[in-house]
């Protein structure tokens, strides 16, 4: 066992290493940007500037999440640090907003006044953009795959490439034609698809927060399935939420039926949100006919004839592993 945690070890440095050289080539292609679209006068080029610097900005903070996330469970978080990545993508969605919002506003104001543009300067600048961009969404395409934190970074990238072959079609269109519209018109498009990508993406990271039920398994399944076990009369207090992007959990009130053995059907209920779901993190608190809750919500906190502890507020306070 040792020897897969060393290898794990090595693979976790070398994302960050990835992340760290994909933080360098970015913030040296926003000076290189930000000078040549100044001597331009290529709006869409700063545009794309400024979204290189704020790939940065991400994968540092995606970093800084991912470093803080192994941190385990202590007395001030006892749920650990894992959704310091959530909360990673959040500010980086959020990010890409106010961005996207900024050059729609500044694209309009040149749509209206076209200011001189020297294309080939922004063709060149771009290209070499484009290069950088694809370079770093290489780095960090794997870790995407499996980090809500890193795909948000990873998103900011994609976004960067597609800016750049817009970027590179607009100045090619102004030496071709001297058409002067185009600039503020592509800038206008990099921000609307920005937009409209970000706000899709943003709404899985907000529910994780808010603590809402995952896509999978639907809360309907889940109760038909526990209440499908043999000595189960009844499931009511049901909070099923996600702790983090692969990590749901479940806490619920179980009303026996009579004479049935309370330790064999926890463990039967335990096995069926496992293995039938994927839930395995779930606190059962076990009821007979006599002592269940009165007027108890079947989904949510309801009122009931005894407190016990952490009986209210976050379903959190009373997780402990399945």
């Amino acid at each position: 066992m040792p020897h897969d945690h060393h290898h794990h070890h090595v693979d976790i440095a070398s994302g960050d290493r990835r992340v760290l050289a994909a933080v360098a080539v970015n913030l040296g292609l926003t000076v290189v940007q930000v000078v040549a679209g100044v001597i331009s006068g290529s709006l869409a080029l700063v545009a794309d500037a400024i979204h290189n610097l704020s790939d940065a900005l991400s994968l540092v903070i995606a970093l800084a999440a991912r470093r803080i996330a192994r941190r385990p469970a202590d007395a001030d978080m006892t749920f650990g640090y894992g959704r310091a990545e959530v909360v990673a993508a959040l500010i980086n969605y959020t990010t890409l907003i106010v961005i996207a919002v900024y050059l729609a506003a500044e694209g309009v104001t040149r749509l209206l006044d076209p200011p001189d543009v020297r294309g080939w300067i922004v063709v060149v600048v771009a290209a070499v953009a484009l290069v950088v961009d694809l370079v770093t969404a290489m780095l960090i395409f794997r870790m995407s795959k499996g980090s809500v934190n890193m795909r948000a970074a990873f998103l900011h990238n994609v976004m960067d490439a597609l800016g750049s072959v817009a970027v590179i079609v607009g100045g090619t269109l102004i030496l071709l034609y001297d058409w002067r519209l185009v600039d503020p018109l592509v800038t206008l498009g990099i921000a609307g698809y920005i937009l409209w990508h970000t706000v899709r993406e943003v709404r899985p990271v907000i529910r994780i927060l808010m603590l809402g039920s995952p896509g999978a398994p639907r809360l309907e399944a889940v109760l038909e399935g526990m209440e499908s076990v043999d000595g189960v009369g009844e499931v009511h207090q049901v909070h099923l939420w996600q702790v983090g992007e692969h990590e749901t959990s479940l806490e619920a009130h179980v009303v026996l039926q009579d004479g049935a053995p309370a330790a064999s059907v926890k463990v039967a209920l335990k096995r069926v949100l496992a293995d039938r779901f994927g839930v395995r993190r779930s606190v059962l608190e076990i009821e007979t006919a006599q002592d269940r809750c009165r007027d108890a919500r079947r989904i949510g906190h309801g009122s009931s004839h005894s407190a016990s502890p952490g009986a209210e507020g976050d379903p959190g306070s009373r997780l402990t592993p399945g």
